[in-house]
């Protein structure tokens, strides 16, 4: 294990991002696709982030992103256009990430649900809840399609 097991879901006893929290990297693309994945422990580097979205982001694309420096880097090797959202806010002009803040809101409710998940099997719970949300987005499309 990359760190010492906490029974039965305790709390964290450093505040903020450290060592003793996992690290699930998340993207979604504006016709819906959605990347979730656990990355690491603690703070995400860009080196991380280029293994995690090798493949899936094109030349071309536009990363928006918060205002963390790994980010940056990350754009910076890849060539691509950032739209960084300063501290404190959620929006600037078209560009906001207010879809993936509620992504992250989603996610920490739904584990919430279970009192804490096994590192080891975390990977297949975010892989449940990408399928329930994909599934979802789904619904809705049949529901206001008229299939007469």
């Amino acid at each position: 294990m990359p760190r010492q097991s906490r029974k039965r879901g305790k709390q964290v006893k450093k505040r903020g991002i450290s060592k003793e929290q996992v690290c699930i990297a998340t993207a979604i693309y504006r016709k819906g696709n959605l990347i979730m994945e656990l990355a690491c422990k603690g703070r995400i580097t860009s080196n991380e982030l280029e293994t995690l979205y090798d493949g899936h982001i094109t030349n071309g694309s536009i990363l928006c992103t918060d205002s963390h420096k790994s980010y940056m880097q990350f754009a910076n090797d890849l060539s691509l256009e950032h739209k960084r959202i300063k501290r404190g806010k959620h929006k600037e002009g078209l560009y906001h990430i207010q879809h993936i803040n509620a992504l992250h809101s989603n996610l920490k409710k739904w584990m919430n649900r279970f009192n804490g998940v096994a590192t080891k099997y975390i990977n297949n719970y975010i892989k449940w809840l990408k399928w329930l949300q994909l599934f979802d987005t789904d619904k809705d499309l049949m529901n206001n399609s008229k299939l007469w």
